[in-house]
């Protein structure tokens, strides 16, 4: 039966367990025994359990046949090849669209793993779960990646120190009987129960040495008296050879005899098997070699470039138990221990060679683009071999490409965690090979710092892109497209820190830059353009910002080769952009639009699809349809929180969101037990200087003024308006909100001149900033209109309460609840809903 498909009689659920062994036999007790350790339950939690013991005494193969044996207990059995840690957490994010959880691919896989250990945890969706670690060496790297829960845990492991953790049985050589079964099975009548003694006791009954064995006979209808006697020869240059103990001696004369007799058969096979060595240990794409044939070296190049040769060359090794060939994956598996020995066997000058054509495979023959989500199987594969195969110590530019690809791959699927510290080793071990200033090395300290971005290690990035980039303009020069993209990367992180007229300097001489270059429709171009359409909404330049957008949208909209997720950001900002600038209905229209083409093209739990469902609400409240945000932006907050958790900006901006809209609705103390929370956590994200920091808390002062308390609420606006000024000038939108708001709460105290002279200003700066039409302007201007009244001006009062009336109908219009509560005589407030960095 093929690799992944589910055994008959078996679980729901069988993903990545590999092919039984059909030449498997004995055991019987150590199965029992895994069986009756592996059901042992501490209260509702199962132990682990793991299978210790020496390199080649089979203990994947019983981990296997316990799978197979076992699989009617079971609804999903999952394999876990835990060689490389870094490698677990994808392998384990895979499993969240079967358990009913969001993918890697639209929640990051450090999320994914996380959703999916609670899921396994708690027993939901399926309580009968079998999760094997293979070759997992050390505890301490992947203790936090084992889930306790209802289900069971199997762990293969050559180190003992795993005894000091789980419950471990030891699994040795086959006992002498176990041996001949075993030989008489795979060789039928070709082989004597006394033969087969003599040839187990020769190979001390060690199971992959008898496989190999085995193998060579039956491929080479040796006898076994000549086998026994070239295995006497082999071992005893193999004695002279002082081999290191971890290489059982028997193990390492069976495979010496095997590879001596292909040797003389087929070369061209032992050739690729060495090359195999400098692989990693897990499977290998075959289509590397296929493509390789126009990237290696000569040693290969003769064998790759003649398809029957190579073909040849996979069949016998094979058939010699020296390759693990899988059809349906498309790969080919050579054993570590093999590896080792054969690593062992190669001089150190052919060594280097062998190892740098494996460089130029992987390389040679990686896809394009790790941000093309197509290309990520492929990615995931040769990923399993950057740190076996050394390639990050290779000196080649290439190599050294496809190693931030790799890198790059693991950071669009959100391992953020294992990019960082690969990009760390990277540049290290680039740093000390080629120097601090190399031109890959600051490559890959532009990678970190987008890291460090995705990571909220805002002052990290800026740190590392500020140095990176001054190092990239004067080594490369400042129209290197290197030095670009550390240019954009460094505005990315001053918008992260607030700085946010800096941020815009840089991109909008970026987006000159890439004009003159590449012209205004190129890629490029459009991508600087969109990051200056973000500076000039948090600058509250909100009609620049649509201009920009509107024009990107138009050039994706009829352009081939743009991404659906790249579209649907545009169509994003553009929405926000708008209603921003005061136009809400058109921007609900529009919202809507972005939000269901999000649901269609990406599907409901996408995080960009989320941001479209976040401002589609925030626009629903605007223009009035408080019911559809209330319902909309609850569910969106619910998705975010499932998602990231609390902490995380997306959450924290819908909770301020689904606060604003409790508060629309009139459920203030819902409305305060949601933004008390999110406003706390806008220091630890953002910083305490942030403007989000501070527009945070122009929300809860409004909250708790509503709830009785403007004292406070006027305390806080007045300590924010200050602040805010300073760090974004005095006729930023957030300023004029929070002054707005300030205004209120004066009144409610009673010091309605203080209120009116705040508000007369207020009102003059926001029409020069903004059109006399905008809706910070009607909100100001209706407030204005009681503090005239309140402090004896009353026909100033009814002309700007006519003027005011009939520019809410015209922009508004008459039945929105803003137009009905300024009739009312109502006072109106400001909020603020944080857009994305």
């Amino acid at each position: 039966m093929a690799e992944n498909t589910v055994p008959s009689q078996g679980p729901k659920i069988w993903e990545r367990v590999p092919k039984r062994n059909p030449n498997f036999t004995g055991r019987k007790d150590l199965l029992t025994a895994l069986r009756k350790s592996i059901n042992t339950v501490t209260a509702v939690v199962a132990q682990p359990q793991a299978l210790q013991g020496l390199g080649g005494v089979g203990k994947t193969q019983l981990a296997i046949e316990y799978a197979w044996q076992y699989r009617a207990h079971y609804d999903l059995v999952w394999w876990v090849s835990a060689d490389q840690p870094l490698l677990v957490p994808s392998v384990l994010a895979g499993m969240a669209p079967i358990l009913g959880l969001p993918p890697a691919t639209s929640t990051g896989v450090e999320q994914a793993t996380q959703a999916v250990l609670r899921a396994l945890e708690s027993g939901s969706p399926h309580r009968s779960w079998l999760v094997i670690f293979d070759n997992a060496e050390d505890p301490e790297y992947i203790k936090d990646f084992i889930p306790r829960g209802p289900g069971h845990v199997l762990i293969t492991s050559r180190n003992s120190r795993w005894s000091d953790h789980e419950p471990t049985i030891q699994v040795d050589v086959f006992r002498r009987e176990e041996s001949v079964a075993f030989l008489r099975k795979r060789l039928g009548d070709a082989i004597s129960s006394e033969e087969a003694d003599q040839l187990a006791d020769k190979l001390g009954d060690l199971p992959l040495a008898l496989e190999q064995a085995a193998a060579l006979l039956a491929r080479t209808l040796m006898s076994v008296e000549e086998y026994l006697s070239l295995l006497d020869e082999q071992t005893s240059k193999l004695l002279s050879l002082e081999k290191a103990p971890t290489y059982p001696q028997s193990m390492t004369a069976a495979w010496q005899l095997s590879v001596s007799q292909l040797q003389d058969r087929v070369p061209a096979a032992v050739e690729v098997l060495r090359c195999c060595a400098f692989f990693g240990p897990e499977p290998i794409p075959r289509d590397v070699f296929r493509r390789g044939n126009r990237v290696v070296g000569p040693r290969l190049a003769p064998i790759l470039s003649d398809p029957i040769e190579l073909t040849n060359a996979l069949s016998h090794l094979e058939r010699l138990a020296l390759v693990k060939v899988e059809p349906t994956t498309r790969t080919l598996q050579v054993h570590r221990l093999n590896q080792a020995l054969l690593r062992d066997e190669t001089p150190e000058k052919d060594r280097a060679e062998l190892r740098h054509e494996v460089h130029l495979l992987m390389s040679g023959t990686a896809p394009a683009d790790p941000d093309d989500t197509t290309n990520w199987a492929r990615f995931e594969e040769l990923a399993a071999h950057l740190e076996p195969s050394g390639l990050v110590d290779c000196k080649v530019s290439e190599v050294r490409s496809f190693a931030l690809d790799l890198v790059r791959y693991m950071y669009v699927r959100g391992s953020y965690r294992q990019a960082q510290t690969l990009l760390n080793e990277y540049i290290d071990r680039w740093s000390q090979a080629s120097g601090a200033q190399h031109k890959d090395v600051l490559a890959a300290q532009v990678h970190l710092s987008n890291t460090y971005l995705e990571l909220a290690t805002y002052a990290d990035a800026e740190r590392l892109f500020a140095e990176t980039f001054e190092q990239m303009r004067d080594s490369l020069g400042p129209e290197h497209s290197e030095t670009l993209w550390a240019q954009t990367g460094y505005a990315a992180a001053l918008r992260a820190r607030g700085d946010f007229s800096a941020a815009r300097q840089l991109d909008a001489e970026a987006a000159e830059i890439y004009k003159r270059l590449h012209g205004d429709t190129h890629q490029l171009t459009q991508r600087a353009r969109y990051n200056l359409a973000l500076d000039y909404t948090v600058t509250s330049k909100y009609d620049q910002a649509r201009e920009i957008l509107r024009d990107i949208f138009l050039h994706q909209s009829s352009a081939e080769g743009i991404g659906r997720r790249a579209l649907l950001l545009t169509w994003i900002n553009m929405s926000r952009a708008v209603r921003l600038s005061g136009q809400f209905q058109v921007a609900t229209d529009m919202a809507e639009e972005a939000y269901t083409y999000g649901v269609a093209q990406l599907g409901d739990d996408h995080p960009n699809t989320l941001l479209a469902a976040k401002d589609f609400a925030i626009s629903l409240r605007r223009s009035g349809r408080l019911a559809d945000a209330l319902q909309l932006m609850t569910d969106t907050h619910t998705r975010l929180q499932r998602l990231y958790g609390d902490g995380h900006a997306s959450t924290m901006a819908a909770a301020l969101g689904l606060a604003n809209a409790l508060r629309a609705n009139g459920d203030l103390e819902e409305a305060l037990d949601m933004a008390k929370p999110a406003v706390e956590h806008y220091p630890d994200v953002f910083g305490d200087e942030h403007p989000f920091t501070y527009a945070a808390r122009i929300d809860l002062a409004l909250l708790l003024r509503l709830s009785g308390d403007p004292a406070l609420a006027q305390d806080m606006d007045a300590s924010i308006l200050t602040r805010l000024s300073d760090r974004v000038g005095p006729d930023h939108d957030y300023v004029l909100s929070c002054a707005i708001n300030l205004q209120n709460d004066l009144a409610a105290l009673g010091r309605h001149d203080e209120a009116r002279a705040l508000g007369e200003e207020t009102l003059r700066r926001i029409r020069t900033s903004f059109t006399p039409d905008h809706y910070l302007g009607l909100v100001c201007a209706a407030n204005l209109c009681l503090d005239l009244q309140a402090t004896g001006a009353e026909e100033e009062a009814k002309r700007l309460f006519g003027e005011t009336t009939q520019r809410f109908e015209a922009v508004m219009g008459r039945e929105h609840p803003e137009a009905l509560a300024l009739l009312a005589g109502e006072r109106l407030n400001c909020d603020f809903d944080p857009p994305p960095i």
